[in-house]
């Protein structure tokens, strides 16, 4: 099987796992969500840039000395669901704005796997409603406290 380096490649009516997603060899971003591929925005723009900065500061200022960890895209937050015959699988790759992990567990080399205890998107219009309500909704369920 040829590797995966263009989305063309990518069929995106089916349902993929993170194992897929490790084996893309893609430039462009993209997150799976509930096995779905979901394109990301090329590069942010120079005002998400710097939303993004002011919102860090004072995050990393508050957390300095403590066990939190903050994170900025691109940075795989892997979130599982459990299957009917009780298996953990993972079908769902994020790549938060910001996000912020209190568990070293949950950190990797990876990444983080399971629900960060903050996670910040920053709204874009061509965004607003996938991270309104399709990432609230699948953040509120896999337990993340702040979003």
């Amino acid at each position: 099987m040829e590797p995966i380096t263009q989305l063309s490649q990518l069929d995106l009516t089916r349902r993929y796992t993170y194992a897929d997603y490790l084996t893309w060899q893609l430039t462009d971003w993209v997150e799976l969500i509930r096995g779905k591929v979901r394109l990301m925005n090329p590069a942010p723009k120079r005002a998400h840039q710097d939303i993004t900065r002011n919102i860090e500061l004072p995050i990393m200022q508050f957390l300095r000395g403590k066990s939190c960890k903050m994170y900025h895209a691109p940075f795989d937050v892997r979130l599982t669901r459990t299957t009917p015959n009780g298996d953990a699988s993972i079908e769902t790759v994020v790549q938060p704005d910001i996000c912020v992990i209190c568990d070293p567990q949950k950190l990797d080399e990876r990444g983080c796997l399971g629900a960060p205890d903050w996670i910040i998107e920053i709204l874009s219009p061509g965004t607003v409603a996938r991270d309104t309500k399709e990432k609230f909704d699948l953040y509120e369920e896999v337990g993340v406290h702040e979003y």
